[in-house]
């Protein structure tokens, strides 16, 4: 156990000096870059297909879209419009590492993007360990779970700084309660930015878009 342990802390210290790496390219270049996780099936890749439909030309945005087994999501996001994507399959591993996004933005001409979006695999366990350079983790539910899950995922909720609360077209069909789900959350990270929306209806997306263009704003500020 204890030959396990320290194992697993050397790969997460290399991990944090290429994550390190990867995070002074970005600050460079001035890319925002998101890491975008989730439960599986919270609507990850909706939301960026709205996103690309709704931003582009305005930004420049880059993706990579990461998945257990299969490029389904990276087709889904060139299908929306995205030019600049790139798939990772992980084989089987419940995350992504800085190591696959260092390989996965090769040919990006990261000069030329405003955002880049990481869609990690759907997971709120896994990936809260492992930093992939992003400025800003995105916490996604959907209000098909349970409200409890910042509390029974706490590690994931304490190191995003943004939650977006999806599908909320769906309220009123179980006992999911948004007041809930915020405290929650609140009670874990007080510092969360908190935006509702649905990519179905459209309701809310514009805070989305609005908050997005502010932290690109902010991030060209820095540069």
């Amino acid at each position: 156990a204890q030959r396990k342990i320290a194992v697993q802390k050397k790969v997460l210290s290399e991990n944090d000096r290429l994550a390190h790496r990867l995070r002074a390219r970005f600050a460079e270049h001035g890319v925002l870059t998101l890491n975008l996780v989730s439960s599986p099936g919270s609507g990850k890749t909706s939301l960026l297909e709205a996103t690309l439909r709704a931003l582009q030309p305005e930004l420049s945005l880059g993706l990579v879209a990461g998945d257990v087994q299969t490029d389904n999501d990276a087709r889904r996001l060139l299908a929306a419009g995205g030019t600049v994507v790139h798939p990772i399959t992980t084989g089987g591993a419940c995350h992504l590492d800085a190591n696959m996004v260092s390989e996965a933005i090769g040919d990006f001409k990261l000069e030329s993007l405003d955002v880049l979006f990481i869609e990690n695999v759907g997971n709120l366990v896994c990936p809260s360990s492992w930093d992939l350079g992003e400025d800003i983790k995105v916490a996604v539910i959907s209000c098909t779970e349970g409200d409890d899950k910042p509390l029974k995922y706490p590690a994931m909720f304490r190191r995003s700084s943004a939650l977006v609360i999806n599908k909320t077209d769906l309220l009123g069909l179980s006992d999911f309660s948004v007041e809930r789900v915020k405290e929650n959350a609140l009670s874990i990270n007080g510092e969360l930015t908190i935006l509702e929306l649905s990519c179905r209806t459209g309701e809310g997306l514009e805070g989305w878009f609005d908050w997005l263009r502010d932290e690109v704003r902010r991030k060209r500020s820095q540069t």
